[in-house]
């Protein structure tokens, strides 16, 4: 099954978009689903306040795992994942005009107005689910070339 259709699947379940770029790519990051389904909750939503992107944070966190330093003094590993990071965020940022959940929605979704506007307009399938696609692109592009 394709990332892409398995993080649609995950939304329908109820999961958030920081959950769904987390949990698959797990298992490329050595991690087991549930867990990086429990560790991604909090980020949904721009953090719950409409900042960035849970899609980007979930992509962060992904990065981290797979490139991210755990020894003390690895200035290798450290710069690698900055750059990584970056990277990353300037081609979400391309597709997606920013790494701010808002800004992207046009709407703050931490507010009951927010919420309201988003599911009104149908935003999580026409902006988050693209967002989610790009997420998904941008990954499997730096995973294969690093």
């Amino acid at each position: 099954m394709s990332r892409k259709i398995k993080a649609r699947q995950l939304q329908q379940q109820g999961f958030n978009c920081a959950q769904r770029t987390l949990a698959v790519f797990c298992g490329e990051c050595g991690l087991d689903e549930k867990t990086a389904l429990k560790i991604a909750g909090g980020f949904g939503g721009g953090m719950q306040q409409g900042e960035v992107c849970g899609m980007v944070t979930g992509a962060v966190m992904a990065l981290g795992l797979k490139y991210g330093h755990s020894e003390a003094g690895d200035e290798a590993a450290k710069q690698k994942i900055s750059e990584l990071v970056r990277l990353f965020h300037e081609k979400f940022k391309e597709r997606n005009r920013s790494i701010i959940c808002k800004q992207m929605l046009g709407c703050d979704p931490s507010t009951a107005e927010g919420k309201a506007f988003v599911k009104e307009h149908g935003l999580s399938e026409k902006i988050c689910a693209k967002a989610g696609d790009d997420a998904i692109d941008i990954l499997e592009e730096i995973f294969a070339a690093n």
